[in-house]
């Protein structure tokens, strides 16, 4: 049901060129009038979003948190984290070919686009709509009439409706960006982590390849002291098997090596082929990691941009719906060109023009907007849950990734310490067992302590990796940084 002013609204804005022309009290009063339906229909629709002052943002990193006056490592752009000059000619390959990227790029310009149509709902729309006529009777000569008229259509509907529809466009093109900047953030660190990968495979795999040529070594001189009778067959296929087990292992590194080359060729968008890369001792950490303040999450990270543009979307759907239940306005006119004058007879060609508004205010409209008025409501109650959790959460993978860090630095010393202590057993016990001075050494002894030493180089090189990772980890859950 709807209750339409036009008595009030028509003869302030109607006339005709043949017609009375309105009084400027009519106009004025209907004017007045419009005005006041204006400011009736803004009341608490004009609010710009802002984050509610319940949200809970201090101690998002637990006992980790340090920095407190600085961005940090979250605010680095990624060139200056990654310094190494292969690796960033990588990412600014995988930035220009990634077709994620461009599905993104494409997605903004098509949110940009519906924000421009947001944008001309406040103008008029206009139509040409000539017409003309041929009239007779008894087939006599016809008559011909024409009309070339303009229409414009304003509906302006309530002035808030408009309003927050264009916020609301405003924010889905905000969306798509921190869509875009998500993309970017995950491609340059996957970039990174697989160059590094490959960086730690080659290592791992350039100690597999000595250590087996050593132990071949080691085969060789058990065979030796076998024939001199200071050693036996068992000792041989002992050293021999543990030799072949190293070798075998040389076999899965390459292939693992190739598997890594292809992901990241995969994510460059290219054939599979070698990929150039340094090691990684090249990796150089910033030489302070700073979390920086908390509220420095809401401004780098998108997952957590992106639920305070749901809420702020939210919001304004809030404010729509209570736009619903305030007058709607439109107003149309023709202005054109007619020899008809709306007259039967045929009349000298003048000029016809008319002016029509029309108010339309909702009274019982089935409990629909009532509805929808509690459902954006629930829904920004629901946006503002997941705010507020997007922020639990980034808080908790800082946390994570700052003790990852933590720990690999704690276990560079005492791993390195440990390589130097095996590398000692070893070439002690195959001194004694070479010479054979004591029979407290046999080949059992040696074969351990070269065991032990293999396992310790190849855990120094994880570790290391780990510390690398650790720190791409922390800096992509501080938002990733600046995307310049």
């Amino acid at each position: 049901m709807t209750f339409k002013l036009h008595k009030y609204i028509l003869p302030s804005l109607q006339g005709r060129h043949w017609g009375e022309s309105p009084s400027p009290t009519k106009i004025s009063w209907g004017v007045g009038l419009l005005l006041a339906c204006f400011l009736l229909s803004s009341c608490g629709l004009y609010k710009n979003y802002e984050r509610p002052t319940d949200i809970q943002s201090s101690g998002l990193y637990g006992n980790a948190q340090t920095g407190q006056d600085s961005l940090g490592l979250g605010a680095k752009a990624w060139r200056e984290f990654f310094t190494d000059p292969t690796l960033q000619a990588l990412i600014e390959r995988a930035l220009a070919q990634n077709v994620s990227l461009r599905q993104v790029d494409l997605q903004i310009q098509e949110a940009q686009e519906y924000l421009k149509v947001s944008k001309l709902a406040y103008i008029p729309s206009l139509a040409f709509t000539p017409q003309g006529q041929l009239s007779s009777m008894d087939w006599n000569k016809p008559l011909k009439f024409y009309t070339l008229p303009v229409t414009a259509s304003w509906q302006i509907g309530s002035l808030g409706t408009l309003r927050n529809a264009k916020k609301s466009a405003q924010v889905a093109v905000e969306q798509t960006r921190t869509v875009r900047q998500a993309v970017q953030q995950s491609l340059v660190a996957n970039v990174a982590n697989l160059y590094y990968t490959l960086c730690m495979l080659d290592a791992q795999l350039a100690i597999s390849e000595q250590t087996a040529a050593n132990w071949r070594q080691s085969v060789e001189m058990t065979r030796k002291l076998m024939q001199a009778g200071r050693s036996n067959k068992a000792a041989v296929a002992q050293t021999e098997a543990n030799c072949l087990n190293v070798e075998a292992s040389v076999y899965d590194l390459r292939e693992a090596i190739v598997e890594a080359e292809n992901a990241l060729c995969t994510i460059l968008g290219e054939a599979p082929h070698h990929i150039q890369r340094a090691t990684l001792d090249t990796f150089q950490a910033p030489a302070a990691i700073e979390t920086g303040v908390p509220m420095a999450l809401l401004q780098n990270r998108p997952d957590v941009k992106q639920a305070e543009l749901k809420l702020a979307n939210a919001f304004y759907s809030v404010n729509s719906a209570k736009a619903s239940f305030y007058p709607a306005l439109t107003i149309s006119g023709t202005l054109g060109y007619t020899n008809n004058g709306n007259s039967i007879e045929l009349d000298p060609a003048k000029w016809i023009w008319n002016a029509i508004g029309s108010l339309v205010q909702p009274i019982f409209q089935n409990g629909r907007l009532i509805a929808q008025k509690r459902v954006a409501v629930m829904q920004q109650e629901e946006a503002k849950m997941g705010f507020q959790q997007s922020l639990v959460a980034a808080g908790n993978e800082v946390n994570s990734a700052l003790k990852a860090l933590q720990t690999a630095e704690a276990k560079k010393a005492l791993i390195a310490q440990q390589v130097t202590a095996l590398q000692d057993a070893v070439q002690a016990t195959e001194a004694l067992y070479k010479d054979n001075v004591s029979r407290q050494v046999n080949y059992l002894n040696v074969l351990t302590a070269q065991s032990g030493l293999l396992s310790a180089q190849l855990g120094q090189v994880s570790n290391q990796f780990a510390t690398i990772q650790a720190t791409i980890n922390l800096y992509q859950a501080l938002g990733g940084g600046s995307l310049q």
